[in-house]
């Protein structure tokens, strides 16, 4: 036990660390947005928390273009497959995925509001839970080019992980270790998550 005690503790330098954290981020948050089973508005958030109690420089602006890229390249080659599968007489898995995640109420509210308000509706899309993939069905459906997705989803990206990143900041701040941070952030975003269908089940209830 003394020998144990007396031994030199390893500790991994700050530059391993950013080395596989941010190729890890973004990993994640492309995954997410191809297969949206992934948390990834809480891998953001966590993230921040982590980047708030460094001492490395740039590490919340690391943090933010990490997570904002990945989440657009995600999105544009989701949107890419959903327009191949909708040119496609067999359609695709990757349209199907994205149908079976847009119920037909929210998707003709999306496809109304999108008609009405254009690009500003699918750069608040990415901000409300479960909004992202509605939208981007309304779409394809009403076959927007790539260009124009482009367009909207840019600033939808960048909002969406400037507010998750805004969370963890506030975790991070609010807790002295960093793992009561990442657990505040990861409640809130949950909560939010949360919230919409929560309302949603209400609402319906009451009538």
């Amino acid at each position: 036990m003394a020998a144990l005690a007396a031994a030199p503790v390893t500790v991994v330098p700050e530059s391993t660390q950013q080395a596989v954290g941010y190729p890890s981020l973004f990993l994640l948050v492309l995954i997410g947005a191809l297969v949206p089973v992934v948390p990834t508005g809480a891998l953001v958030s966590s993230a921040a928390v982590v980047a708030v109690h460094r001492a490395a420089p740039f590490s919340l602006a690391l943090v933010f273009v990490t997570a904002s890229l990945a989440a657009f390249l995600g999105d544009l080659a989701l949107y890419w497959l959903g327009r191949r599968g909708m040119k496609s007489k067999n359609g695709s898995r990757w349209l199907e995925a994205i149908r079976a995640r847009a119920p037909e109420d929210r998707l003709e509210q999306a496809r109304t509001k999108l008609a009405d308000h254009g690009v500003a509706v699918l750069v608040l899309s990415r901000l409300m839970p479960a909004g992202r993939l509605p939208v981007m069905l309304a779409c394809l459906i009403a076959q927007w080019p790539v260009r124009r997705f482009v367009r909207g989803n840019l600033p939808a990206c960048l909002a969406w992980a400037a507010t998750y990143q805004l969370i963890g900041i506030l975790g991070g701040s609010l807790f002295r270790e960093p793992w009561e941070g990442v657990v505040a952030a990861i409640a809130l975003t949950v909560l939010i998550s949360a919230v919409p269908g929560v309302w949603r089940r209400l609402r319906g209830a009451a009538r």
